[in-house]
């Protein structure tokens, strides 16, 4: 993969092309994150980003999915911290394009961070295929919540 061009957008967008045939199945999920255990008691869970419904951060998804082994589907899936640096160190090359952010790639820096400083924490990809479909986990209702809010029904 060392001769695609991952400077430039369509480069970026070839190289995602390129990785997502190679996941049986793949399917571009509508909505993802990558989540974290709260360092206190509360329940709730913490995005350091969301991808919402009509974002474009297709790249971060199949990186994260190939380290995770994942086809897309809806899904709540535990990440370890290994993996979590696999998926960093697979989409670092990215930041070579200056023209479009990486919230993702600073998303999971700070999910790495949070889990080094605090083991005892937690760290969830979500995958969301399709809104229609069922929610999968306590971290799926909530990411899909934090969006739908962006989003009210008219």
């Amino acid at each position: 993969m060392s001769d695609l061009d991952w400077s430039t957008p369509a480069g970026l967008a070839a190289i995602k092309e390129h990785l997502a045939g190679r996941i049986d199945g793949w399917v571009q999920p509508v909505a993802w994150t990558v989540g974290v255990t709260p360092a206190s008691s509360d329940p709730g869970w913490e995005y350091p980003h969301i991808n919402v419904p009509g974002g474009r951060h297709g790249l971060a998804a199949v990186v994260l999915a190939s380290v995770l082994r994942h086809d897309g589907s809806t899904a709540t899936l535990p990440v370890t911290p290994s993996q979590l640096a696999a998926a960093i160190e697979g989409l670092e090359p990215a930041e070579a394009c200056a023209e479009v952010e990486h919230p993702n790639l600073a998303a999971w820096r700070t999910a790495a961070r949070e889990v080094e400083g605090n083991p005892a924490r937690e760290v969830v990809a979500v995958f969301v295929a399709d809104l229609d479909d069922p929610v999968s986990s306590e971290a799926d209702g909530s990411m899909r919540a934090a969006f739908e809010d962006l989003h009210p029904e008219v």
